[in-house]
């Protein structure tokens, strides 16, 4: 009898610390985006380990949301209103958090835009919002946050937040493909120009993560919801948010000294998933018609 395959296994439960406890003690982390999704995934699992989240967004809705979550699994946050696309926004927002809950000491960069259309109909606004957020704003944020650390003599990491398609193509998505794949260059470069200075710049690209705030456009793309993923995925699952966290927690944390512009990726092997014969190839005006 053939014992059907099981995948890979489920991670210990939400709620476990895989560093030792306080290992972000008295530290502030900025994570752009912080307030939902991912980016509250993450926050998470830093506040358990001690840090003060300073959840930034644009939408008060999803700050207040943010700093809620975190306090409610016992943490502590702070929300600040952010448009990381402006520069001035940026530096204001750093110096309120200092103010009110000390300096950035972890910076997460987080905060994107996204959302399905063919090249040839994305408006040049379309373009720039996308890549105003996740390119420009992921520069001005690190930029910031260099400056500060350096003027006080601290390093400090940054993890930038990138998506698995940064290797392929990625139909339907070019202004997402483009300015993720600019956060990968920014990463390896930052990584070399400021190790001198203690500062690590590493980025984590996810895979499948189900979680309650997809965006209705990029919910649509799977009608049969995002956990029906996990047949595309050899680990016959999808990802846990706890399960980034972790990731995340270990890359900004002092185990992680050694390591600077590199990306990790967790996806369950799904980008590697191409065996003999590849899928059937479907033109992206039938996946996104008029």
């Amino acid at each position: 009898m053939t014992v059907p395959p099981s995948g890979l296994p489920e991670p210990p439960p939400a709620g476990r610390s895989m560093l030792p406890p306080g290992t972000f003690e008295g530290q502030v982390v900025l994570i752009t985006g912080g307030g939902t999704g991912l980016g509250l995934g993450m926050g998470l699992e830093f506040a358990r380990l001690g840090a003060t989240i300073a959840v930034a967004s644009r939408k008060a809705d999803h700050r207040l949301r943010g700093v809620a979550a975190i306090e409610a699994a016992g943490g502590a946050a702070i929300e600040v209103a952010l448009d990381v696309r402006e520069p001035e926004a940026v530096s204001a927002a750093f110096a309120r958090i200092e103010a009110e809950a000390g300096p950035v000491s972890v910076l997460v960069n987080n905060a994107a835009g996204n959302f399905p259309v063919r090249a040839e109909r994305l408006s040049p606004n379309g373009w720039r919002a996308v890549v105003d957020i996740v390119l420009t704003g992921t520069f001005l944020c690190s930029r910031e946050f260099a400056r500060r650390r350096v003027a006080c003599g601290a390093g400090g990491p940054i993890l930038n937040v990138l998506a698995t398609y940064v290797d392929g193509g990625a139909p339907g998505h070019a202004h997402s493909a483009a300015a993720k794949s600019g956060v990968r260059s920014l990463t390896e470069t930052l990584a070399v120009e400021w190790a001198p200075d203690g500062i690590r710049v590493n980025a984590i690209a996810p895979g499948v993560f189900p979680h309650g705030d997809h965006s209705p456009d990029m919910a649509r793309n799977r009608p049969e919801g995002y956990e029906a993923e996990r047949t595309r995925i050899p680990a016959l699952r999808t990802g846990r948010l706890h399960e980034l966290g972790w990731a995340a927690t270990w890359l900004c944390s002092p185990h992680a000294a050694f390591v600077t512009g590199h990306v990790l990726v967790i996806d369950g092997g799904e980008r590697l998933n191409y065996g003999i014969r590849r899928p059937v190839f479907e033109p992206i005006r039938e996946r996104l018609p008029d």
